[in-house]
């Protein structure tokens, strides 16, 4: 009867473990998933007639490239700014199969998406610039 019971408990210990893990798992995808429903509901498209002629070049690039695996709000609407956040974003794009996003689109990508956080999410651009440079002079404090 004891082992009956350690068994049973056992199982069911394992059987819990089990399934919460399983929800860990699909949290991220689940937090993913809504964020970029919220990204899709802002503009799909972005008016670039004023900006420079090479920007608008650049945005015929991003705009073909990146609609191929997702629409064009996700980036349009996220809250990525500074340079180096497109980076990484546009670093991350390029290594999925199929994007399609060699050296010369991703450059390109880059300088559009950099040029327009500074234009167009400018109040965005400048509040997160002010945080990375305190952040920096206080990692130059701590040294």
């Amino acid at each position: 009867m004891v082992r009956v019971v350690f068994y049973l408990v056992l199982c069911l210990t394992l059987f819990g473990a089990g399934t919460s893990a399983a929800s860990d798992q699909s949290a991220p995808a689940d937090t993913s998933q809504s964020r970029f429903k919220e990204l899709e509901k802002g503009p799909k498209t972005i008016d670039v007639s004023k900006y420079p002629k090479e920007m608008q070049d650049n945005y015929k690039i991003f705009g073909k490239t990146c609609s191929k695996c997702h629409s064009l709000a996700r980036p349009i609407n996220s809250t990525y700014a500074l340079p180096d956040e497109w980076e990484r974003y546009i670093k991350r794009m390029k290594r999925k199969p199929g994007s399609g996003i060699g050296s010369k689109e991703a450059k390109a990508i880059y300088e559009f998406l950099v040029y327009d956080s500074q234009v167009r999410k400018k109040e965005l651009y400048d509040k997160k610039l002010k945080e990375q440079e305190a952040s920096g002079q206080n990692k130059e404090k701590a040294k």
